[in-house]
């Protein structure tokens, strides 16, 4: 693992300050997944962006782009006996902005399905998806526009 991750995993994860409305709610997030390879081939796709991929703690991972110890919560793809996709649960909303129509538009060509199209909350909070990832994983995604 770079050095650059195993510092966001352990700076997320002992955070000392506890949770009120200036710290995160949410320290990290992991999407389980059957195939790393081809999970990661999916959201490096739909984002444009480059994951790393590493094995710790018998777990293979690939990790969301992250900058070193910016207080901004990350996580990335797990597959592991104790990880399990699924469409049931917590969902987590990834970044779509500027417009999360970009990421969207690629969800069903990179082998997923959209379930929500674009949808308005409201113009002070922006606009959110739901898509079904390649692993079986409900995701939403939300943007400012």
């Amino acid at each position: 693992m770079s050095l650059v991750y195993k510092q966001i995993i352990i700076h997320t994860l002992k955070q000392k300050n506890q949770m009120d409305a200036k710290v995160n709610a949410l320290n990290w997030f992991e999407l389980s997944v059957n195939d790393i390879t081809r999970a990661k081939k999916f959201y490096e796709n739909i984002f444009s962006i480059k994951m790393e991929e590493q094995e710790m703690m018998g777990m293979k991972m690939a990790f969301f782009p992250a900058e070193d110890m910016n207080g901004k919560v990350s996580g990335g793809l797990v597959q592991s006996p104790n990880h399990k996709p699924s469409t049931d649960g917590a969902v987590i909303y990834l970044n779509g902005n500027p417009d999360l129509n970009a990421a969207l538009g690629k969800v069903e060509a990179a082998g997923g399905k959209v379930i929500m199209p674009k949808t308005a909350i409201s113009p002070e909070v922006g606009n959110m998806a739901f898509f079904i990832d390649t692993e079986g994983n409900k995701v939403g995604l939300h943007s400012n526009k």
